[in-house]
């Protein structure tokens, strides 16, 4: 029995239409019916009972039915494993976040196990004030960051993510009492600096230098994690601007996170290394390009 003609009786199987059936495998009427009479020949039994409203399985095409199952599911996983392999798409594909913006790319990452089962994806947290390190010493093959991202390098992919910027500062500050601020307001105010080889242009993106009318922003601790921030806002000595995701996932007692009207958006993009485009990254970033979040 040839193994197309094990999937059209499979099919038949299922769908208990010659029509349906031969839609699905697109093939014609005649080829589903031609294929099932061979087999029925070639057993020596009806598979089908056949009237002019209905299909049913015979006894002998139930038991048929569940012996070939399991074997063509193990052919096509071989099939699929096989292919797989001659593409590239198996091995481990590393991705790294910043704090839980995994979450924001749930979709995409999902996907990607469903598309390639044989590839095993894990997931590694990158530091804000420490961005591209782990990605140029190959600890992680891709990472999701904000941009820009201006390095030789390094190639930056399609935007999957946006969030806007609010405000953390300490439960009993002044800012606390208000329902939102302005980039405006950070000229007043000393913010955390970042304890980290992160590039400056990609911090200002962040936390600019300046105010819009051009006031310097005054600087204050420095900070190398999300927690060491937090701490410091919660201190009331300092106050930072902070993603909308982030936010949602930390609220807590001793912080108030204040809208900021003019603030500007994150854009979050995969970023790779020019020397590191393996199979899985390629694969990784088709996937994202055409599913954008």
């Amino acid at each position: 029995m040839e193994l197309r003609d094990i999937e059209i009786f499979l099919a038949l199987a299922e769908e208990l239409h010659f029509g349906r059936t031969a839609e699905r495998l697109h093939v014609s009427q005649a080829r589903v019916s031609q294929s099932i009479k061979q087999q029925e020949r070639r057993i020596g039994g009806a598979l089908f009972e056949r009237t002019s409203r209905s299909v049913r399985l015979t006894p002998l095409g139930e038991r048929l039915r569940d012996r070939l199952r399991t074997g063509y599911a193990e052919i096509m996983s071989g099939i699929d494993e096989a292919a797989a392999v001659a593409r590239g798409h198996t091995g481990v594909l590393t991705v790294g976040t910043m704090a839980t913006h995994y979450q924001s790319i749930t979709a995409v990452l999902d996907l990607f196990r469903q598309r390639h089962p044989q590839c095993e994806l894990r997931l590694r947290e990158i530091l804000p004030t420490d961005p591209l390190t782990a990605l140029r010493a190959g600890q992680v093959d891709i990472g999701m960051l904000w941009l820009p991202i201006r390095e030789p390098d390094l190639v930056v992919g399609p935007v999957l993510h946006t969030e806007k910027l609010v405000l953390a500062v300490a439960a009993g500050h002044r800012l606390a009492e208000r329902d939102s601020v302005e980039m405006e307001d950070l000229g007043d105010h000393p913010v955390v600096v970042p304890d980290g080889p992160i590039p400056g242009y990609v911090w200002e993106a962040h936390t600019p230098a300046v105010t819009p009318a051009g006031r310097p922003v005054p600087r204050g601790l420095l900070v190398a994690t999300l927690e060491e921030a937090f701490r410091a806002i919660a201190a009331g000595g300092v106050v930072s601007p902070i993603g909308s995701d982030v936010a949602a996932t930390r609220q807590r007692g001793d912080i108030a996170f204040l809208p900021i009207t003019d603030g500007p958006v994150l854009r979050y993009a995969p970023v790779w290394r020019s020397d590191g485009e393996t199979p899985l990254v390629r694969a990784f970033v088709q996937l994202a390009r055409t599913h954008r979040l």
